[in-house]
């Protein structure tokens, strides 16, 4: 490794940091309203090309759709609540991804290039902001939009996403999203995969014969409420080159579900709005600014 290259790499180690109570990111990722949107933003980094290649050469969401889903949400959980373990969650993903390349139609695809590696990350931002859209109680004003996205260009830097591919504000990475969902985004087939899978959810493959047409019955409905709210939360160029319907009736009724959403979601025990995760590191916190109030009366 040369010098420059190893100052490069110390300086962007320094930058990573684990998050900590008081970000929006540690308030709000956890919240079991986080599942609403993360179909979007799957759909959108599957019709990234490279990504949807090696999606389709190496993902299990076609025969473990319910397996990818958990295992995917425990990571995200990790980036945010897993203190010094985030930042290993982080390396272990891009050691992971590091093996994860393949080649279609005489072109070479790599998971760890840099564009397709942040784009994953910048599809988060949206499902972000478009889940308290739909599912908040109170907007987002413009300061916490851009309060929000320097947390994840933090986020960013413990993930090493290169610099060049991080807009400097949230007002500058707007215009550079919508260019990127209008001018760079694909048709898939790996896309129109996706959104079958959620819609008609398989059974696991350790299901007993018997169980599967009541796992069918259980998750119909399921399928179907994610489904919609994939479609409904995703952009209207990303539903037009898909050839996704969404009239005005559907608007008006996931407008009408989120705004119920968003006034019951607060409204239950802390166990249940956030995923376990998330709830423990959140426990385990006011454990500790418990410990230190106690520490820092005692007798000295």
């Amino acid at each position: 490794m040369s010098a420059a290259v190893a100052q490069i790499d110390t300086a962007t180690k320094r930058e990573r940091r684990p998050f900590a109570p008081g970000t929006q990111l540690w308030e709000d990722t956890g919240l079991i309203t986080f599942s609403f949107t993360a179909g979007s933003a799957f759909l959108l980094q599957t019709m990234e090309p490279t990504i949807a290649a090696v999606v389709d050469a190496h993902s299990t969401f076609r025969t473990d759709p319910m397996g990818r889903a958990v295992r995917s949400i425990a990571s995200v959980m990790m980036w945010v609540y897993g203190g010094d373990e985030a930042i290993a969650e982080a390396d272990r993903l891009r050691e992971l991804h590091a093996g994860l390349n393949t080649e279609k139609d005489g072109i070479r695809y790599t998971a760890l290039s840099s564009g397709p590696w942040a784009w994953v990350l910048h599809t988060g931002i949206f499902a972000f902001t478009e889940g308290n859209k739909y599912f908040a109680r109170n907007p987002l004003t413009e300061a916490d939009k851009e309060a929000y996205y320097q947390e994840t260009v933090q986020l960013m830097r413990n993930f090493m996403v290169a610099p060049k591919e991080i807009p400097a504000s949230y007002q500058e990475w707007e215009p550079w999203f919508e260019d990127m969902v209008e001018n760079h985004l694909v048709p898939t087939q790996v896309a129109r995969d996706y959104l079958k899978v959620i819609r008609k959810i398989a059974p696991p493959k350790q299901l007993p014969t018997p169980l599967r047409p009541v796992w069918r019955a259980v998750t119909k409905p399921v399928g179907q409420m994610q489904y919609f709210f994939t479609v409904g939360t995703t952009p209207e160029v990303v539903r037009r080159k898909l050839d996704l319907e969404w009239t005005e009736k559907d608007e008006r009724r996931l407008r009408a579900l989120g705004w119920v959403v968003g006034r019951a979601v607060p409204l239950l025990p802390e166990r249940v709005r956030y995923f376990p995760i998330a709830y423990e590191a959140r426990r385990l916190e006011r454990d500790r600014a418990r410990l230190r109030k106690v520490m820092d009366l005692r007798p000295m």
